[in-house]
């Protein structure tokens, strides 16, 4: 294991679970703090963090409340973008970290753009994976169609099986290996042996919202992050950033850069040589 484990309590009385990851050698660059997806976890990142570790940055990734080993929140409707952005920005105030540059995949995206409007300072460059302020509604309804209604699973085979029925749209080029690595990044075994998503089913509270079926106007949002440089990676494929949804970005911010990464939907893994490479890139000319 190459990094430290960190439990990190919230004013609500909930622990957040933080992989922190030393910088390697001499430092070169803020702290990192990457945020996964809605039903992802901090293993997401396995790959990409020691990466980043190797460019002289600590990182942090962060199991998001209800994911992973962070603990299940009691009441549902605290499970929303504002509450989890808070909860970043306190574990940023119990590790004296200042200022960061935020990976943002999806929903953490969206969590990094409230982080900027809460205390826009404290991010000081931000890579956006896959979202933006303009988001596809066809998409979010695909997602809505399976978050929180899967039954834990006979082994890992079962659900291996799923992951692939349910994304593999996302990654038509995906091998056996790919799948069950996705598969152990977002299960957890039961007691009894059955295999769960790693998150708290409750976590569909959100699309229970009268707002949800329609795509929300993230551009106010959006725009907190107006002083910080900005890296956009794109699945080619994804049908949550379309290309509409680059273009809404490129106007608002004619600065942006934008890593394509081919035949790949919602949402990259980093790892792609077109994302990581564009991430490189960036790192190596941001605070």
């Amino acid at each position: 294991m190459n990094y430290q484990e960190r439990m990190i309590a919230v004013p609500d009385e909930l622990n957040v679970f933080v992989r922190d990851y030393a910088p390697v050698g001499a430092v070169r660059g803020l702290p990192v703090i990457c945020l996964h997806g809605l039903t992802r976890n901090s293993a997401d990142f396995e790959v990409v963090a020691p990466r980043i570790a190797a460019l002289g940055r600590r990182v942090l990734a962060v199991d998001v409340r209800g994911r992973g080993l962070s603990d299940r929140d009691p009441m549902p409707q605290r499970y929303v973008p504002p509450v989890y952005a808070a909860d970043v920005v306190h574990v940023m105030n119990e590790l004296g970290i200042d200022r960061a540059v935020f990976v943002g995949t999806s929903m953490g995206g969206l969590i990094t753009m409230l982080v900027a409007m809460m205390a826009q300072a404290r991010v000081a460059a931000v890579v956006l994976n896959d979202i933006g302020p303009v988001v596809n509604t066809s998409g979010l309804s695909r997602i809505a169609t399976y978050v929180g209604k899967t039954p834990p699973q006979d082994g890992w085979a079962h659900l291996i099986a799923l992951i692939k029925g349910t994304q593999g749209a996302a990654f038509p080029d995906a091998d056996d290996a790919f799948w069950e690595t996705m598969a152990r990044r977002t299960g957890r075994e039961l007691p009894d042996g059955r295999i769960a998503f790693d998150y708290d089913p409750a976590i569909a509270h959100i699309f229970e919202q009268p707002a949800a079926a329609a795509a929300p106007d993230l551009t106010p949002i959006f725009k907190m992050l107006d002083n910080a440089p900005l890296l956009v990676v794109h699945g080619v494929l994804s049908d949550i950033l379309l290309p509409e949804g680059i273009a809404a970005m490129k106007a608002l911010r004619p600065d942006l850069e934008v890593a394509d990464v081919p035949r790949v939907g919602h949402a990259p893994t980093l790892e792609e040589p077109a994302a990581w490479d564009a991430m490189a890139r960036f790192f190596s000319r941001v605070p």
